[in-house]
């Protein structure tokens, strides 16, 4: 499941790409979907256009689902950079690990129809694994707390074993190497597991699992056009897959490799409008009954009682209100589901680390006004960037507190503020990143990392005294952060 970055076209200065990419495709004025007033969704449209520009998005497309009806889909931006081609309703993107939900999604089928039991050993129905495989069950695999090697290097982004093109040579290679942990008892995601799940829905659903998810979900569900596939696959509308640069001055062509073996983990390409169709299905009770769907969002946990991160084939989203689970895949496309709140946001690009999951709260907060209050940090700083844009970066601590007592927002989060000072960072205006990563330490000041970024805002703007006493705050705080530690060796040296 290896993504192979190839230089490719360097394409455009970043701003000139999304100027001509975002504002050509995009209207002025977004249409208010049925229950978001006009002001609202102009509103949304905006914030989605910002983080474009400022996470470098080439093009984006957006569904909401309230109450079992699609009330917003859009189209942002390019879905291909080199043709100009713009991201209209037929274009598909690549949903990454995203993939593992319906892989959650086909096992619990199987289990309600009595051919799986989730408490069971993967041994009990698959032959010839190793012995201290066999133990692990099926919840283990869905939700990454198997203990299981991985046969994916995730350093590399290639196949573990001497030729790591070759899935065959892989699969004996991993099932040679040790265990990581038993069963149950630390999360770590792994790509082992799915390969376990694809093989275990091979086998209790008497087809290959690329056909009994075509057959069980697409189908049923509405995707003509979803399928699996990737860079050596032909797919039609297929929307061009990139990554940044390094110094973010250009694009670099993302060479998709998801080996078939794999496929329960990574592989499906879809868009918004299906993507929604099968969430409708999936809550609908037309792929699984309601109970089963509750079961397969249910929080799992660790063999000491403590959560772990995943339910069944979904991430959690664990909160004291408005819970989500999740399909989140590639840093790239992601969908929540608020099943409370009877509400579901999805976003798919085409940029390998935009991080469209980090949105989508915000989005939903337009819709979930107790939402907004609780987790609006993202859209803080969306507004607060267009403050200071416009009157600069002094009292940035006074401009947030105004925007967060005028829209009734939570405070950005350190991520959102760290973020917008290293794009600052890589533009070189390093007295703005100086500013920003300045608040981000009076809102967190006993975080080691917001010190740490802050640092080296000082240390590239020239502010050497300032860099070190935040490089050494940083230490005292996490006395383990190389970095810091070598940063300001080298500092105290000159």
């Amino acid at each position: 499941m290896s993504i192979r970055m190839q230089p490719g076209l360097r394409l455009l200065v970043l701003a000139a790409a999304l100027a001509a990419g975002v504002a050509a495709v995009v209207p002025a004025a977004m249409a208010a979907p049925a229950g978001l007033a006009v002001d609202a969704g102009q509103q949304l449209a905006a914030f989605l256009q910002d983080e474009m520009r400022e996470r470098q998005i080439p093009g984006l497309q957006i569904a909401v689902i309230q109450r079992g009806q699609v009330v917003l889909a859009r189209n942002f931006g390019l879905a291909s950079l080199q043709y100009q081609v713009p991201v209209t309703d037929a274009s598909l993107f690549s949903i990454n690990s995203a993939t593992k939900a319906f892989a959650g999604v086909a096992v619990m089928q199987l289990v309600q129809e009595g051919k799986i039991d989730l408490g069971a050993p993967i041994g009990q129905y698959l032959t010839g694994l190793p012995v201290a495989w066999q133990a692990v069950t099926v919840t283990q695999l869905l939700n990454h707390t198997s203990g299981l090697p991985d046969v994916l290097d995730q350093r590399s982004g290639k196949l573990v074993g001497p030729q790591p093109d070759d899935a065959d040579a892989a699969w004996q290679a991993v099932q040679a190497m040790s265990v990581e942990a038993a069963p149950g008892e630390r999360y770590r995601y792994n790509q082992t597991n799915y390969v376990l799940l694809a093989q275990l829905i091979e086998r209790q659903g008497g087809q290959p699992f690329v056909s009994f998810v075509q057959r069980r979900q697409f189908d049923v569900a509405g995707m003509p056009r979803s399928g699996f596939g990737d860079a050596k696959d032909v797919v039609a509308k297929k929307a061009s897959s990139y990554v940044l640069d390094r110094g973010g001055n250009g694009y670099r062509n993302v060479i998709e490799d998801f080996p078939v073996f794999m496929r329960a983990g990574a592989g499906i390409n879809s868009n918004v409008a299906e993507l929604a169709n099968w969430l409708i299905a999936l809550q609908s009770g037309r792929l699984l009954a309601p109970a089963s769907v509750e079961r397969l969002w249910q929080p799992t946990s660790l063999n000491d009682g403590k959560p772990a991160p995943w339910a069944l084939g979904w991430p959690t989203i664990g909160r004291d209100a408005h819970r989500a689970v999740a399909g989140i895949g590639g840093g790239r496309s992601a969908f929540y589901v608020y099943p409370d709140d009877d509400l579901a946001v999805i976003i798919l690009s085409n940029l390998a680390g935009g991080q469209p999951e980090q949105l989508i709260d915000t989005v939903a907060g337009f819709y979930l006004p107790a939402l907004r209050q609780q987790r609006g940090g993202a859209y803080a700083a969306h507004l607060l960037r267009k403050q200071a844009a416009s009157s600069g970066f002094d009292g940035l601590e006074q401009k947030l507190a105004a925007i967060r007592r005028q829209h009734g927002l939570s405070a950005p989060t350190e991520g959102d503020l760290n973020a917008w000072g290293y794009r600052l960072l890589a533009q070189q205006r390093t007295k703005q990143a100086v500013a920003v990563l300045q608040l981000a330490v009076q809102l967190a000041p006993g975080s080691a990392n917001a010190h740490d970024s802050l640092a080296e805002a000082h240390e590239a703007d020239g502010g050497t005294a300032l860099a070190v006493a935040h490089y050494r705050r940083t230490l005292e705080l996490d006395p383990g952060n190389t970095h810091a530690a070598a940063r300001l060796r080298s500092l105290v040296a000159r």
